[in-house]
């Protein structure tokens, strides 16, 4: 729920400080990137610590090699999108790599969700509500590829 969070009180917040006189937020597009930039931090450095690497790891599906080293992977990318959406001129193609990336890692949840992995000591987020807010992540970056 924590990117969720992020996402939406990243954008409303950037784009108040838009609508504030701050010119490179002046808008719904900048307001959405650094949002979501803001998410993908969040979850980025989860991947390095704050108590949820290991979480992200037992989340890779069993049949995968070196879970530790893809999470390291996946980490690195969420980071660097997150800066490639704050830079206009990278902003839709960091925003087109985010996408695929939470496409292909989506099966990360759903085999989390499945096995029942505890992340931060509570059950996985159930796949009924997991995918719409997947659905809108990606909705997110999609939308800022084709449009900001």
């Amino acid at each position: 729920m924590a990117p969720l969070i992020a996402l939406i009180a990243g954008t409303a917040l950037a784009r108040l400080v838009g609508m504030a006189g701050i010119d490179a937020l002046d808008g719904w597009w900048p307001a959405l990137r650094v949002g979501l930039a803001l998410m993908f931090v969040l979850t980025g450095l989860a991947h390095f610590g704050l108590g949820r690497r290991q979480d992200l790891i037992a989340m890779v599906p069993p049949r995968l090699p070196r879970p530790d080293l893809l999470v390291t992977l996946t980490g690195v990318l969420e980071l660097a999108g997150a800066l490639g959406l704050l830079i206009p001129a990278t902003a839709r193609l960091a925003a087109a790599g985010l996408a695929l990336l939470m496409i292909l890692m989506f099966p990360a949840n759903v085999s989390a969700a499945r096995r029942k992995v505890q992340l931060g000591g509570r059950p996985a987020t159930p796949l009924a509500v997991r995918t719409p807010m997947q659905l809108l992540f990606i909705g997110a970056a999609v939308a800022i590829t084709v449009g900001g």
